[in-house]
């Protein structure tokens, strides 16, 4: 079981899980060619993709879903709230074959055993994915403004782990954004700070853990280093064992052993 990112942050989102021959693209906000451009760099013509799966509406996570779907062919797999949502995104013709789910339902792509799980923020009937191919399990939580008790037990004992951390809280309450957006980023539906991020993470039992990636990165309102502190402190490890979710780079592949 691995897993990449193309490229996370608030100009656009996608990840890649991969379990022997069946890879789920999670989100896509990116355009046609420029997910075709990340796909490459890690190895990966779109054809080889099994399906993708939408967490939310917002631009940064669907914008590119349908088109690319439709053009390669690909299922998608989306809440029914979310799918009420995206309206604005379907093409005219040629639409994708599209699965609504159920944000409490596990489900199976292939070899992948996909675990959907409901999150509080700003969107329609918004969720997260918890993916395992049957003895290891990767979480993945962004866009969401707080944690639940539900989130806690779908994130633990997972073996890799890519968590949200959005802004620090100071710079963000510092620096260039509006007051009506600052409130929105830091509330309950907006977005985990970095310190939010490390108290939900010491609840979790990382016992088995072998990758923790910070992702989705304010490039106003956080840093990588700052992130890095946060999430190290509670595990006890140097900074440098905490990766980064890059807008531009993602990550490159990540193997779970």
């Amino acid at each position: 079981m691995r897993f990449a990112s193309l490229g996370s942050g608030s100009a656009g989102n996608a990840l890649v899980v991969e379990v022997g021959t069946t890879r789920l693209m999670m989100d896509c906000g990116f355009g046609l060619r420029d997910t075709t451009t990340r796909l490459a760099r890690l190895g990966l013509e779109p054809r080889q993709l099994s399906g993708i799966l939408v967490t939310h509406e917002h631009d940064d996570h669907a914008s590119g879903v349908f088109k690319f779907a439709a053009k390669h062919r690909l299922a998608v797999w989306l809440t029914h709230g979310t799918m009420c949502a995206v309206q604005r995104f379907l093409p005219g013709e040629c639409r994708p074959e599209i699965h609504t789910i159920n944000s409490h339902q596990s489900f199976a792509v292939g070899d992948i055993q996909v675990h959907p799980f409901p999150v509080p923020h700003d969107a329609r009937e918004p969720v997260q994915y918890a993916f395992s191919d049957g003895a290891k399990k990767l979480g993945v939580l962004t866009d969401t403004g707080t944690s639940t008790p539900f989130i806690e037990t779908m994130l633990n004992r997972c073996h890799a782990l890519v968590l949200e951390c959005n802004h620090d809280l100071d710079l963000l309450m510092n620096g260039p954004y509006s007051w009506s957006l600052k409130q929105r980023v830091s509330s309950r539906l907006g977005h985990l700070d970095n310190a939010t991020s490390a108290a939900l993470l010491a609840k979790l039992d990382n016992h088995q853990l072998q990758h923790i990636l910070a992702a989705h990165l304010s490039a106003k309102n956080n840093t990588p280093l700052l992130a890095k502190q946060a999430l190290s402190t509670v595990l006890g490890c140097a900074t440098d064992w905490i990766g980064i979710a890059e807008q531009q780079a993602g990550f490159d592949w990540r193997e779970i052993v």
